[in-house]
Order: C-alpha cells, then structure tokens, then sequence
C-alpha cells in the first residue's frame, strides 16, 4: 500500500471543500487505499488546527478523520533532520515522509527543498493515475 503524509494545508482544505483534489485524497485515505503516516507532532498540529473556531469544522468530521488516523495510519518518531526548511513547523511532515518512505503531499510546496518525494495534490493525483 502506497504511504502518504498529508500535511495540514491538505487536510483542511479536504475537509472544507467535498469535491477538491485534497478531498479526494481524503477518501483515499479513509477508504484505505493509502496508508497515511504521520508522528504524534503531527497529529497534534491536526488536531490543534482543525479545533480553530474558524473553521467550524463539525466534531463528528474531525473525530472520524483523527480516529481513522489512529486505528489505520502509522505512527513514526523519526530523528529530527538537519535539511534547511523555510519554515521549522513543517519539519515534522518532510522527516515523517523520509523516514517511512513515503510521498508528502502538500500544498506549501515551496515551503519544502526540490526532492521527488513532495509534490501538490494535484500531482499526487496524477502520479497515481486518477
């Protein structure tokens, strides 16, 4: 099965828009085609972001989405990497993905280095044919 890690840009945008690349990738994940990696950093920065009033985000949604982490992603506490990052909060998604060999999707991308590894949701899409 074919790992991802998803950063939050993706998730939120999955959760706000049904019918966007983000969203589909979502269904991948739930519907456990893709096995979603993430660290306990991570999941908290989920849950953090996705409990932000503003988004009004309905408990019943985020709870599936944490929970189908849990019980079906990968749990992975990588060792910190020394790669130059723009932005040290996103250090935790590149290092998850390196670690368990997984593709990062992002919608940041210039916020991580040039590696073949991370690439958008639309280019997910594309890579894996849908």
């Amino acid at each position: 099965m074919l790992r991802v890690v998803l950063d939050t840009n993706v998730v939120v945008s999955g959760l706000m828009s049904p019918h966007g690349n983000p969203a589909r990738i979502l269904n991948l994940v739930t519907d456990e085609e893709l096995r979603i990696c993430y660290s306990s950093e991570i999941l908290s920065e989920y849950i953090d972001v996705l409990s932000r009033p503003y988004f009004r985000f309905s408990s019943e949604d985020k709870g599936n989405f944490l929970q189908g982490i849990k019980r079906f992603g990968l749990l992975n506490q990588p060792s910190s990497s020394s790669m130059p990052l723009p932005d040290e909060d996103d250090r935790c998604f590149y290092d998850v993905a390196k670690s368990c060999e997984a593709i990062l999707i992002t919608g940041n991308i210039k916020h991580y280095p040039m590696e073949p590894f991370i690439v958008t949701p639309t280019e997910f899409l594309s890579l894996v044919g849908m």
